[in-house]
């Protein structure tokens, strides 16, 4: 299960689910945004396997901002799958509500995130301390498609 699978989870461990119903009660978020807004997070498998080797895509954060977010099999890092949902997301909430800014939000640490989102062309909009990590050196980043406003950037941080 990808959602526990502590390889996944590298740059960011406390967040790893250690239990079931974590992820079930994600798979329901993400079945609630597709019915209140018509878009969210996708399951990702490859053509002609029902295996899923991921999830992601954009999530609309308080009607003000798109959020982008991805998670892959540890088996299927560096194949490009990641770069791929995100464009087709950042596309899809360009054609849906372009007015929204598009955001990524990440940890310093995490590279592989941070290169998605600049070949993306999102640009970096925030640095600080990521206020409640358990790791008091991280550092949270903060890509978007555009400046982003105090309330946009707060909804955001969360």
């Amino acid at each position: 299960m990808i959602e526990s699978d502590p390889r996944v989870w590298t740059h960011y461990p406390s967040l790893r689910h250690t239990e079931r119903e974590q992820t079930l009660a994600l798979i329901e978020r993400w079945a609630r945004r597709w019915a209140e807004v018509g878009f969210g997070p996708w399951v990702v498998r490859l053509k002609g396997d029902s295996r899923v080797i991921g999830a992601g895509g954009c999530s609309l954060v308080s009607d003000m901002a798109w959020n982008l977010g991805y998670r892959f099999s540890a088996e299927v890092h560096g194949h490009g799958y990641a770069t791929e949902l995100a464009s087709e997301a950042l596309r899809r909430c360009r054609a849906i509500n372009p007015a929204l800014p598009v955001v990524a939000s990440l940890l310093e640490h995490n590279v592989t995130s941070e290169r998605v989102a600049r070949k993306l062309g999102l640009e970096l909009v925030y640095r600080a301390p990521d206020t409640g990590n358990p790791n008091p050196s991280a550092m949270r980043l903060v890509y978007a498609d555009r400046p982003l406003s105090e309330a946009e950037l707060s909804v955001i941080l969360g």
